[in-house]
Parts: structure tokens; sequence; C-alpha cells
């Protein structure tokens, strides 16, 4: 059984992607928790439904809709972190990135409570209908927390998931990631669960790209095929995105596309304009960055291009992060990203290499980029925009910021600086969904605007656009009087709601910020607390941070332990007999950080006690100095970072080490000279999440927009021709179309009835929250085997099944026969049966039994039936048997096993098993004995398999 329902993104024109596969035994199995722009929480309400009932959870994509509710779900809906959720490593890291800069760049993403939750505390009769305070939002170690749980896996790698605590058995269910191209680490799913075989892809590109590989329909980047690989191939039901179905393909494919979006640029730039292209801050960002960073590189090579007096920015949050990331995910990229990093690591190796004067673009490796400038603060961006030359004359400047919808991030800002100045141009690099048709992205009212200018094609307009457009700024404001004693009430309420549904649920929701008590937080983890002591804890708990923001007083009772940080010269709590947190002094507890490899140090920790001196006495003599030639070998100083900046002064940097990297990606981007030190020195952003229990405050402004917008697809999303092409190679069984407008599935749905055969594929089109039965047509006979063919049948093991083959003559016994085989018992049934009923002879069911074959038809069927291997050869495990037989066998490359120098075994992405040796005997040692290796190879991997035939 198969049933599918999409619970956002299906016949709309919202992104966003949620869909709920329910298989055999009522398994349910989540892919994606996406969201749009419009951040509505109501969005969410029937995936809060869904959450006891799921088995496993699957991400696709790094991207706002594939991923955007993740931590809103785990924070807020009480049972998500107990549900195993797996996603690609690229997925996982980019993902965190993502929401932090997300939850750090608008309060719109933490959502307000709804106004239906405030109706039980009388909210209603005293505010409006709808509310407007603000749930917590999570802290960036919250959410480095929930995507440390995801599980991670590797393409290409089947994988047997463990369900959640509340799930029914999985029964064997398998599930393999393959490459979608568009994004890093982007995935295809295949989900096999006996008879179902479940292809779930959207969002993919099967063209290359400059940073990512084609999708791994026809075997990935290099595969070449003209065949669907194996694996993915027939599926008993295909879900594909249909978002892009109507669209054609650029003539000139990428290379034209590229220089499109150059062209533009450049004719900007040469008027002294600004150009913005949102983007968002973890997925395309890597494909636009590194474009244009090389664009500047092959420009600079010229001499005398155009670029090379513009400027050159991409601004996120955590952009930095997000960097890091990609250079060391570089094997997760298409293979001329590794030829490039390859050229690059051997080149350095060289002794004699090139001087300094005479650098060539190529010295970089991809991510190190030597034109585009990183910024992660509002200062900066500020400044750029603010900066002249000397003489005046203005300097062009491209400028990369998140996030593509123009709702949040410095793409809103930098619209705001730039849209009034006729030179300046905006361009749109993916097609606006629309989250609310009352209100659309301004992203979305910039591409209207541009689609409308198009169908006019109005002369001497150059593009530009004369409109205003209406900005609303979401701030946050503190809460005080009323609406504070409100959201006391409503936070103890679900704290207590929490503790009923989970244990340790009462520390989902963080009290440093909402309660005012900073070691509650860690002593409610103890476990040494009472149940009888929660809820007291939690009223007193509550009636503190009412007390800290009101003033009120508080008796020495309640206060308990807490006494001691309270209260000015009290130094002695007597803790005899006392219970649950008054038995332990409120000492908050560090914990010790842990990954696979084990706890993790501080290296400064162990340093010698000379070599800390030397360190130490280095750090302030050297202050302001230039000290490369002295730190070579040696981690940097945070203080030392900025020790070039403009007069900042010598005293330690006051920045905090955790809100933002440190500048070293700064020094490894820039190959040819330092960073601008005016734009380090800025310092950062102020942190509004830390203002505690906040509520949503908009302000609108009007501005005028005169500047230039255009649009050019680079969002790396399937075209007409790729599905057209791809579909009926794939042959599903079953096609189920998700993921775009209601008018693009429609005519992909028509489409697709064409390329097949009336008939042989049902196609389904189902709209948000409906189910869908896309079960595989499969009918199941029950045949029972003659006792003297189970006596005949040989048994073979392989992984812990036993298999046989069975070739024998079905016959229609008659029950009463088949009884008669077994004597006692069709005695003792005639007894019981003559002594009630009498016989009924005129109906005898019959029952289909497999006997064995004459002797005159076995000698036939032998002639003809051909030997079968079953079982999946895995290479570690060959490797494995080899080294335990005396034979030396190492890996080489992927899917290479070298075994004694002479034999290699390939094993091909079509689960194909090559064998080629060099046809020489080695001297000495078990190559010798018995035929050599080719044969030990050959009898080792015959003996892993089930070799059956028909006879």
């Amino acid at each position: 059984m198969f049933t599918f329902s999409s619970l956002q993104g299906a016949l709309s024109e919202s992104a966003s992607s949620q869909s709920i596969l329910e298989l055999d035994g009522g398994i349910k199995v989540l892919i994606d928790v996406g969201w749009d722009e419009s951040f509505d929480i109501a969005k969410l309400k029937e995936l809060e439904k869904q959450v006891p009932t799921l088995s496993l959870i699957l991400l696709t994509h790094a991207t706002t809709n594939h991923i955007a509710a993740y931590a809103h779900c785990c924070k807020h809906f009480p049972l998500f972190t107990r549900i195993p959720v797996y996603a690609t490593s690229p997925v996982i890291a980019l993902g965190r990135t993502l929401l932090q800069d997300l939850y750090a760049s608008t309060p719109l993403a933490a959502t307000t409570i709804p106004s239906t939750s405030l109706d039980e505390i009388s909210y209603s009769s005293q505010q409006s209908s709808t509310s407007d305070i603000l749930l917590q939002a999570p802290a960036p170690e919250e959410i480095a927390t929930y995507f440390s749980l995801i599980h991670p896996l590797k393409y290409s790698q089947p994988h047997q998931p463990l369900g959640s605590p509340f799930s029914p058995p999985l029964n064997g269910l398998t599930i393999t990631a393959y490459n979608s191209g568009r994004t890093l680490g982007g995935t295809i799913w295949h989900i096999q669960h006996g008879l179902e075989s479940i292809v779930y892809a959207v969002d993919w590109n099967q063209g290359r790209e400059n940073v990512y590989a084609g999708a791994a329909w026809l075997g990935g980047a290099g595969g070449g095929g003209a065949e669907i690989i194996e694996q993915l191939r027939k599926p008993t039901a295909l879900v594909c995105s249909s978002r892009g179905g109507e669209k054609t393909a650029i003539s000139g494919g990428r290379s034209k596309r590229d220089e499109q979006l150059l062209n533009k640029v450049k004719s900007c730039i040469a008027r002294g304009g600004t150009v913005l292209i949102p983007i968002d801050s973890s997925a395309r960002v890597l494909e636009l960055a590194y474009l244009m960073d090389h664009a500047w590189r092959a420009d600079a090579t010229t001499g005398d291009g155009q670029l090379k007096s513009a400027k050159l920015y991409l601004a996120g949050r955590n952009i930095h992060s997000t960097m890091r990331y990609a250079r060391s995910m570089l094997e997760w990229m298409d293979d001329s990203i590794i030829r490039e990093f390859e050229a690059v690591v051997d080149g350095s190796k060289r002794v004699n290499g090139t001087t300094d004067g005479s650098k060539s673009g190529k010295e970089a490796g991809p991510f190190d980029f030597r034109f585009l400038k990183l910024l992660d603060r509002k200062g900066q961006i500020d400044k750029v925009l603010g900066s002249e030359t000397g003489e005046g004359a203005p300097v062009g400047k491209v400028i990369l910021a998140s996030d593509s919808t123009l709702e949040w991030g410095f793409s809103k800002d930098v619209l705001k600086q730039i849209a009034e100045d006729p030179k300046n141009m905006v361009i749109l690099t993916e097609y606006p969904s629309l989250a609310s048709e009352g209100h659309p992205s301004l992203a979305r009212s910039l591409w209207t605007w541009w689609k409308e200018g198009q169908e006019m094609s109005i002369e001497n307009s150059n593009g530009e656009t004369r409109h205003e457009l209406e900005l609303t700024e979401a701030k946050r404001q503190a809460l005080e009087g009323n609406d504070l004693a409100i959201y006391q009430q409503w936070l103890a309420q679900q704290r207590q709601l929490q503790t009923t549904l989970q244990s340790g649920g009462a520390n989902a929701l963080e009290s440093t910020e909402d309660v005012g008590d900073e070691a509650s937080e860690s002593e409610s983890e103890s476990e040494d607390s009472d149940n009888e002591q929660q809820g007291r804890a939690l009223n007193v708990a509550t009636t503190m941070g009412q007390a800290s923001r009101k003033k009120a007083a508080l008796t020495d009772e309640d206060l308990g332990i807490n006494i001691l940080l309270k209260k000015k010269g009290v130094y002695d709590f007597d803790v005899r007999n006392k219970k649950g947190r008054d038995r332990m002094f409120p000492h908050p507890v560090r914990r010790r950080r842990a990954d696979d490899y084990g706890e993790l140090i501080r290296p400064e920790d162990f340093l010698r006690a000379e070599e800390r001196d030397d360190n130490d006495g280095q750090d302030m003599a050297q202050a302001g100095k230039d000290e490369d030639q002295d730190k070579l070998g040696k981690k940097r100083k945070w203080d030392n970072a900025s020790a070039n900046a403009k007069n900042r002064g010598s005293g330690p940097s006051k920045r905090p080490h955790l809100t933002r990297s440190v500048t070293d990606d700064f020094d490894m981007a820039v190959s040819d000279g330092p960073i601008e030190d005016g734009l380090d020195g800025i310092p950062d952003d102020p942190d509004e999440t830390n203002l505690g229990p906040s509520k949503l405050v908009f302000t609108k402004t009007t501005i005028a927009i005169n500047l230039e917008v255009d649009f050019i697809d680079l969002s790396g999303i399937h075209d007409k021709r790729s599905l057209h092409m791809l579909i009926p190679l794939i042959q599903p069984r079953k096609l189920i179309l998700i993921g775009g407008t209601e008018g693009e599935t429609i005519t992909l749905a028509s489409d697709c009835k064409k390329l097949f055969a009336e008939g042989s594929v049902s196609i389904y089109t189902p709209a948000i929250g409906t189910a869908i039965d896309a079960s595989v047509d499969t009918n199941a006979w029950v045949v029972k085997l003659a006792p003297t063919l189970v006596k005949q049948l040989k048994w073979q093991n392989v992984r812990g099944l036993s298999i046989a083959t069975v070739t024998g003559r079905l016959l229609a016994m008659h029950m009463e026969q088949a009884g008669h085989q077994d004597e006692d018992a069709a005695n003792k049934r005639l007894k019981i049966e003559g002594s009630t009923e009498p016989a009924e002879t005129n109906e005898v069911p019959a029952e289909p039994t497999l006997d064995v074959l004459p002797t005159n038809m076995a000698s036939a069927t032998r002639s003809v039936a051909q030997p079968l291997h079953v079982g999946d050869l895995r290479l570690a495990d060959l490797r494995k048997a080899m080294q335990q037989s005396g034979h030396t066998a190492e890996f080489r490359g992927e899917g290479t096993l070298l075994i004694d120098g002479s034999v290699v075994v390939r094993k091909t992405t079509a689960g194909r098993i090559d064998v080629e040796s060099i046809g020489l005997p080695t001297d000495g040692g078990p190559a010798t004995q018995l035929g050599g290796t080719f044969y030990a190879v050959k009898r080792t991997i015959y003996e892993s398999l089930a070799v059956v035939a028909g006879a």
C-alpha cells in the first residue's frame, strides 16, 4: 500500500514543499519541512497533527522552500525531535547556516502566538483578534543542536533507517539518496518497501553547471549514459515536481545564460551604477559567487576589461560559515571543481613557482575568492554603498545579497538605498513564488513589473521601472505590563503541556530569556529533580521572571537556593532536608562538547608554561605589526585579526566570539593583498533576539522605484525539455506531479499523457491535503508446496536469507485429497465430521498446489533453465575475505579494489562486477597457489553469492 498526500506545494503558487508518504503497516514518511516567506504558522497546523504518527523524516535541499520550518518544529512541536531525520552532509551543514541567517535577519520567522491559544487566558477580551506576541525564536546554539540530530548519508548507499519510538515496525524499509543537482547535497530519494519502489524527485536539474553536477538519472557527472540507472528505472511510483514545466531551455545552454548575466552587469557598471542580485544564502549562492569571482579573474588577466574597476561583494549574516563549509565539501561538487582544486594544490607544491607579481587567476582555489569581498554586518553594507572615490567619480558595484525574496536579509536593505537612482539595476535570478495573494513579496512585485514591461515592449524605456513600492519592516519590541503577564501565563501552560507529553519536555522552552533565571536552565536538567517539585519549581520560576521585570517582592521561601543569586549579602543556605533543586548549590555546569571522534579540546589548554608566556609576550609586543613570518604554524588570535585596523587601539577586541566567524576567511579569500581595514573595523549589528519576551511591530514606508529591473533565470530547475525527455525514460507505473502552479502541473500532466501509451501510466495531480492511493497493482496467490517437492529443495544462505529455486507442476488439488496426505489428521477430521454433520460432496474447494515434475518434463526444463546469481557483493566484504586468505587488498579510488597488485575488481552503478587481471603470476605468497590471484578472487566472489538454477 502506498498513499501520498501533499501538505504544501501542490497546485500552488507557493514554492514550499511538504509531503507525506504512507506505506503498508502504517509507516509514514515526511519529506521536507519547507516554509515560504509569509512564515504563516497556520500552514504548519496539518503537519503538527501528523507528528505523533510519523516514522522518519527525509530532507532534499538546503533551501527555505524545503527546510525553513525545521527549527520551528523542533522547538515548538513536543515530539518532533524524537523522529529520526536523514539528509546528506551538505544539506545538514548549509541548512544550519541558512536557518541561523534566517532567524537573525527577521523576527517574522519566530512567528506569533496564535490568538486561539491566548483565548484561554482571556486575551481576546482585552486585545484584538490577531496576536502580535512573538514565540521564542530558536537560538543559534539550539539550531546547531537540532541539526546535529540529523543522520548524514552519502549518495548511492542504501540505508535501512530506524523508526521513531511511536512508529510501527519498518519491515525492511530502505532509503537511498541520489544526486539531484541544483544545490549542494540536493537529493533524489529512492524508497523501497516490499513491492513498492518509490522515487521522490523535486527541484532537480539534469544539466551540469559551474559548481553542481547534473542529476543522477543517467549516471551523474561523467556518466554519459543513454538509459536511466537501474536503481531509478521503472519505479512503481514517481513523485516529480512540475515547476518549470512550461519553461523552454535557453539556446546556448549554461554559457549563454552566464554571458547574458555578465552583459547586464557590465552595462550597469559602465554608467557607474550598483547592481543588486538577490540570492539565497545557502544553495544557489555558491553557483553565483563562483561565476562572478571567476568572471573578475578572467577579466583581470586581460588587463583592459570592464570589470577591473568595479567592486564585487557578497552579503549575508552567516556567509563566512557558508563559504567555510563549501571549501570543505568540494567532493560533493562537479568534477571540474575538483580538478581545479587539485591543480591549485599541485601548483603550490612546486618549488620553483611563479612570483607574486606574475600570479594568474587560477592560483586561488575554487572558493578562495580573490575579488569577492564577504560582508556580514549592516554597517559594512552602509559603508560600501556610501563610499565614493577621492575624485568623486562613481564606482560600479555588484552586490550579491540574501534573500532572493527581498523580504528579509541584506538584499532588502540594499534595495532601499539604491531604488531611487536610475543608474542602478536589480537582477532577479529566480521566479518569485506567491505566498499570499494579498501580500506578494517584493521580488514578486518587481518581477510582475518586469513582465508587464516585456509584454508591452515599450521602446526607449531601457527596462527602467518607475513605480512606488510599499516596504513593511518588522521589528521586535519588549513586552511590558499586561502583555508580559499574559505571556508568562501562556508560557507556564505550555511547559506543563510539554512535561505531560514527553519526559524532559519542560526544557524545550528556554528559561534564560523568558523567565530570567539563568541557573534554572542547567539545574532543570538534573536527574535528582523530583516529580513533586516540578509544578512548584515552575510556578516559582514564572514568578521570579515576573519579579525580575516588575520588581515584585519574593519571600525567601519562594527563592529557595536562588537566594544566593538574587539577594545581596546572603552567602549561606541550609540544604539539609531539602528536596529537588534546593539540595544542590546553583552552579551551572558547562557541558563537554564532543563529536564522533571524541571530546573536543582546546590546543591552548595543553601548552607548556614557557610556550604560553612566549605567545602572550608576542601578542603584546607585536600588536599592530605584520606577523606573517612569526605566526607560521600557529593558530591566530582573535585580538590579532583586527590589529591592522586603522587606529582601533591596542586593547582586546570586545566583539563576541560566537556570533560570527573570525576573519581568517578574508585572508584566505584574498591572495594579493589585505582586506579593507575600514570594513573589518565596523562593529557587529545589535542582537535583537536578546530582548526577551517581545512582540511584533510593523512600520510601513513607501519608496520610489526608478532603477532598472531585469530577470535572468539562474534557478537551475528542470525545464520542459528535460521533463519530456527523462520521464518516459524512467518508465514509472504511476506518476504524481507536485511542486508547481496549477497551470504548470495541468500542462505537464497533459503532455505526459501524450508521451506514454494510453492507459499505461496513471497520472495524478493532487491538491494540498488530498490523499491519493498510488499502490502498486499486483495480484498475489497462495500456492501450497507438496511434501515431496519440499524434500528436494536445496537451500542456500545469503546474508541471513535462505534462497532456493522451485520448478514444479501446478495442480488443483481438492481440499479433501490434500488432507489425506496426513492420515492421522484425516482420520480425526473424518470422525469429527461424521459424528456431527453428514459429508457434503457437491462442492469441494480446490487448492493450488505445486508438485514435482514428471520425469519426461524435468529433462526438458533442465536444458532451458539458466543459472542465476542472487546477492549483493560488497567490495568491503571482498577485501576482508581476501585479506583473511593471505592476499593484499586495498582500495584505489571509489568502487575499485586492487588485490595483490595484479587483479582489479570494479563495481559499477548498475551493480555489475568487473574483474580484470594483468595475466602474469606474482612471485611467492598465496597468489601462486590454487591457480593464482585471479581464480582466488573469482572463487571468493562466487562463494559470497547464491548460485541457483531452474532445475
